[in-house]
């Protein structure tokens, strides 16, 4: 009995001390109330990341066009005025070379020069900077406002894309290409380096 009862008085004991620890801490850090009686939800997150695919990729971006436009959007009513909405669009077009496509058929050399066929400068990014961009104004949109703004973004991405091949960006793809290409080469190589693109690049069709 006498060790039962010498038992029970250390397990007082020991939850007395762990008691006045809580309290001390709780006085330290402003709260008297230990945690698991402070009321407060903890709250955990799990995740599962499952890789679903890899992809060599192997195009090198060498130019990109940055693009603001005002667009203004309007649906035709039959009895009611016109849903109108005007936004204010920012968006960008890079071009690119997939350099993944050279094989080496495409090499040729000799004692001093390097000839590498290249391929068709690519389009590979036009796209809306929606952070950058926002509706600036709407008129009679009530239920058509989404309907509105998001066509109004689908027509601003196509001029994005149509401007940015009006204004020759792939012809500035090739143009910076053998100038960042060109000298890496010829180092690595010792040789003249000779970049040869195709006469006229595939333009892709507007979505």
């Amino acid at each position: 009995m006498r060790i039962i009862s010498w038992l029970v008085r250390l397990l007082v004991l020991i939850l007395l001390l762990a008691g006045i620890n809580a309290l001390w801490s709780g006085f330290k850090t402003g709260s008297w109330l230990p945690e698991w009686l402070g009321g407060e939800d903890k709250v955990e997150a799990m995740h599962t990341v499952v890789l679903q695919e890899v992809s060599s990729m192997g195009k090198l971006e060498v130019v990109k066009y940055n693009f603001k436009d005002v667009v203004e959007q309007e649906i035709a009513k039959m009895w009611l005025p016109n849903a109108k909405a005007i936004l204010i669009v920012q968006g960008e077009a890079i071009g690119c070379v997939d350099l993944a496509k050279i094989s080496m058929e495409d090499i040729t050399s000799d004692a001093e020069t390097l000839v590498i066929n290249m391929p068709e400068p690519e389009l590979c990014v036009f796209k809306i900077d929606h952070s950058k961009s926002k509706v600036y104004n709407t008129e009679y949109a009530f239920t058509d406002e989404a309907k509105l703004v998001q066509e109004a973004y689908k027509q601003a991405e196509k001029q994005i894309q149509q401007s940015a091949l009006d204004m020759g960006i792939l012809d500035q793809t090739k143009e910076n290409a053998q100038k960042i290409l060109t000298p890496m080469l010829e180092k690595a190589s010792g040789k003249k380096v000779v970049l040869k693109f195709p006469m006229n690049a595939k333009v892709d069709k507007l979505r």
